[in-house]
């Protein structure tokens, strides 16, 4: 063989090892990869990479386009990869901001007990960011959607209006799964309550990887704060809520069902449902299409009028003096 043909079969071999190694290292860790992946998309859809401080307080954020800020929220144990497919249409007239909460994607903490005033605190960094460039609309996912119902009530002056998709800030029903799958029956039983009954299925292989990531990730560093769960809960509190809501819903979801969204649309004083059909939990991710034309359909729209206010009774006329 002469020596080019011997390069030729070097650079080959080369270029077979490290497809096997990605491949590899994908059926390992299919979560990381994916993630990966939808983070090297929106960096391909021109949004900058930026940290807000550094070491145990670093906030990591995408940014790209002018005009009125539009900031994107994940949900628990998610990453600002998720908004991948949707966040970039909105780039020509927003100044979008997708974020890593903390303790997610690359903003720390990276390790140890995750707290659910950490994340809060974490949420009002990233909208003051955000808010540089006028009041925000804040679009949060599950977790997201809590976290900017949080801004919106503690934050009013700073909220231009909030979409909540498949989250809020009151408490939730027993929906009797565990968020902490501890093998693949579990974890398949939990993503079917989170996605379509018409959703391709889940090979073994992501199924095993949501039972580590379950047991070690996010999920597992914030299961302990069960007081900071309560405190952050807005229950009977929804009704001074300043900023108009859209709440766009998968209609699919069984974790946060829509008699969820009903229970928040009853809440609050100026609030619209928008339910979405064959779409769960996460359907940012799960049938970005459809969402990303609702989303757009009704951040286009004028917000939801307030709700008016149940009329007082009537007074009844006095009575007459009874006949001696």
């Amino acid at each position: 063989m002469s020596r080019r043909g011997r390069w030729i079969v070097a650079a080959l071999g080369l270029v077979l090892l490290a497809i096997g190694v990605a491949f590899a290292l994908f059926v390992r860790r299919p979560l990381a990869a994916m993630a990966f992946l939808q983070r090297r998309a929106l960096a391909g859809a021109g949004f900058a990479r930026v940290e807000l401080g550094a070491g145990g307080e670093r906030l990591v954020l995408f940014r790209a386009g002018s005009g009125p800020p539009l900031l994107f929220l994940h949900g628990l144990g998610d990453q600002a990869g998720s908004w991948a497919k949707v966040a970039p249409r909105f780039t020509g007239h927003h100044r979008v901001v997708v974020a890593d909460l903390p303790g997610h994607g690359a903003s720390a903490p990276e390790a140890g007990p995750l707290a659910m005033a950490t994340l809060a605190a974490g949420a009002e960094r990233l909208l003051a960011e955000a808010a540089r460039d006028g009041r925000v609309t804040v679009v949060g996912n599950s977790l997201g959607g809590w976290l900017a119902t949080l801004l919106a009530h503690r934050h009013p002056d700073q909220v231009e209006r909030l979409v909540l998709v498949n989250g809020g800030a009151l408490r939730g029903e027993e929906h009797g799964i565990s968020l902490q799958p501890r093998d693949r029956r579990e974890a398949a039983a939990l993503l079917a309550r989170m996605r379509d009954a018409s959703a391709p299925p889940v090979p073994g292989f992501v199924l095993d990887d949501v039972v580590r990531t379950a047991a070690t990730g996010p999920i597992a560093r914030l299961a302990g704060d069960l007081a900071g769960f309560e405190s952050h809960l807005l229950d009977g509190r929804l009704d001074g809520l300043a900023a108009p809501v859209d709440l766009l819903w998968g209609v699919s979801d069984e974790v946060v069902p829509l008699a969820y969204a009903e229970r928040l649309l009853a809440a609050l004083p100026a609030a619209r449902l928008t339910p979405l059909e064959r779409c769960g939990h996460v359907p940012q991710v799960e049938c970005p299409e459809r969402f990303l034309a609702a989303l757009e359909q009704v951040l286009a729209a004028p917000p939801p009028a307030p709700r008016l206010s149940d009329p007082a009774p009537a007074a009844a006329p006095p009575a007459e003096d009874a006949a001696p």
